[in-house]
């Protein structure tokens, strides 16, 4: 009885391995390959894994390092965290942005909330300025927006952030929500960054938009509870060289390294932590890596970049053609490619998938998502001619904006540097927009031709406001357009207008 009770477990066992069993094995499964021999052609097996997972954390910690380096780069100018930084007149090419616009005078800063609870109070808008923009985790998520698109509705609002090990001791979040908190959902870090575009409203100035941020504060929850807060710091960027630009170095490094030290390992995130020691990160740990681990991070960081470059300008990847009709492009304008990231408030996640690349590949040259994509702006990037050619730094190109741009505000075409993805270094002025249009010669039927040539030594007497440098301070002058559209008319107006393809005026010679 006990051995016809075993041979039938044994059975069953072996039916529910088959049952469960998905790929089939063929006959040859114990074959070896040799694998021993072929093994020990890898001279140097440590460090080719060092490389491997340099490039992984590159890519896996990629909105993480465009995050700290906010703050690094206020740390650089004088401030720190708490610090609101502001400017009085719009970026132009002494900030070190990604994707930046040059139309604006931003108000950014970060917190953390490492040793407790903090509160940021956003100033209500006024007849002159409304504010659009975000608070991110230090994972770069937005969390919530603000302004009158936002959470607070245009009232302001006192926007409260619990550390994830928050222990109640000012009370729960839904007490501090009754006494008027705003509660940040999804802080699942320390750090956290944000950045307001304001509005001009009945002729402001940008002036006035930098005054406005003064209306901002920021103290911590223990603070406000006593009700006796030291004054926020306000830090003028105007005229200072911020840079918080992501840089393909041992910075990059150093920036992952900031990150594991400055917030909690979260559970998603303990498989590719536990690979950081390869190149000398550790949590709670003096941060001082190999001269061997510093040359496999550098060559594990070639590759993340060159992989996330090839997605940039690989054709529906990170960008996707706007105008398609039955399968065939009608233009070289592309927008970006969210997928349903944009509605889902990018989490940059789908069921039990992180998505990886297409967060990094996202956030190598943008920053500061909103958690809900408006109508507010419109994006087009321009990677190509006409003909379907990468744009270059050597030659001259035009591109003719007609008079009716479906936009309420204004347009604007800024030039970016394909090896930063900021503004080209050095030049006075990186892009053309409404703003110029009083000083440009325009065209009979109202649309205006702009040229973006590598200098500016042809420019006809009195189209100097036509004509827009492509030239870098630096070696790297390849570049790509961005065509913004300030509040697009209608939510489909792209079905009823086009825009016109640059033109490589030089191979028309």
């Amino acid at each position: 009885m006990k051995k016809t009770l075993t041979i039938t477990a044994v059975v069953g066992s072996l039916a529910s391995a088959i049952s469960m069993a998905v790929t089939p094995t063929g006959d040859n499964f114990n074959d070896t390959g040799d694998i021993l021999a072929r093994s020990k052609k890898h001279a140097d097996i440590e460090y080719d894994i060092m490389v491997q997972r340099a490039t992984q954390a590159a890519i896996y910690y990629m909105p993480a390092v465009a995050q700290v380096d906010f703050i690094k780069a206020t740390v650089r100018a004088g401030g720190g965290y708490d610090t609101v930084n502001f400017v009085s007149k719009p970026f132009g090419a002494n900030k070190g942005f990604l994707t930046a616009n040059d139309t604006t005078a931003y108000a950014w800063g970060s917190i953390s909330t490492k040793k407790g609870a903090m509160v940021v109070e956003v100033p209500p808008m006024t007849d002159k300025i409304d504010y659009f923009g975000s608070f991110i985790s230090a994972w770069h998520v937005p969390m919530v927006d603000v302004g009158s698109k936002g959470v607070d509705e245009g009232k302001g609002g006192k926007y409260l952030f619990l550390p994830p090990d928050y222990d109640g001791k000012h009370g729960t979040a839904d007490e501090l929500g009754a006494k008027g908190y705003l509660i940040v959902p999804n802080m699942d870090g320390h750090d956290a960054s944000f950045s307001f575009r304001p509005t001009l409203l009945n002729g402001a100035t940008h002036a006035e938009a930098g005054d406005h941020a003064k209306g901002i504060k920021i103290y911590s929850l223990e603070e406000a509870i006593k009700g006796k807060a030291d004054p926020t710091e306000y830090l003028d960027m105007t005229e200072l060289p911020y840079d918080c630009l992501p840089y393909y170095n041992m910075t990059f490094i150093e920036d992952i390294n900031d990150v594991v030290q400055n917030n909690p390992i979260r559970e998603k995130d303990r498989a590719i932590y536990s690979m950081l020691q390869s190149i000398g990160i550790k949590k709670g740990e003096e941060f001082k890596p190999t001269p061997i681990q510093k040359k496999a991070a550098l060559e594990g960081l070639e590759l993340a970049y060159s992989y996330m470059q090839k997605k940039f300008t690989t054709e529906g990847e990170t960008v996707a053609p706007l105008w398609v009709k039955d399968g065939k492009k009608l233009s070289e304008w592309s927008f970006w490619n969210f997928g349903p990231q944009a509605q889902l408030g990018f989490p940059f996640e789908d069921g039990e998938e992180i998505l990886i690349d297409k967060r990094a590949a996202s956030y190598f040259y943008v920053t500061f998502l909103p958690a809900k994509l408006g109508g507010a702006t419109f994006y087009l990037t321009g990677l190509r001619d006409s003909d379907g050619n990468m744009l270059n730094g050597e030659d001259t190109y035009k591109l003719n904006v007609p008079a009716d741009v479906p936009a309420k505000d204004f347009w604007s075409a800024i030039v970016y540097n394909m090896e930063t993805k900021n503004f080209n270094r050095g030049n006075e002025r990186v892009g053309a927009s409404t703003k110029d249009l009083d000083k440009m010669v325009k065209n009979e039927d109202g649309s205006v031709d702009v040229y973006y040539a590598p200098n500016l030594d042809k420019v006809p007497e009195g189209y100097k406001a036509n004509w827009v440098t492509t030239e870098s301070a630096t070696n790297a002058n390849e570049w790509f357009f961005l065509f913004r559209l300030y509040r697009p008319e209608t939510k489909d107006w792209f079905k009823t207008w086009m825009l016109n393809d640059v033109e490589n005026i030089s191979k028309k010679k």
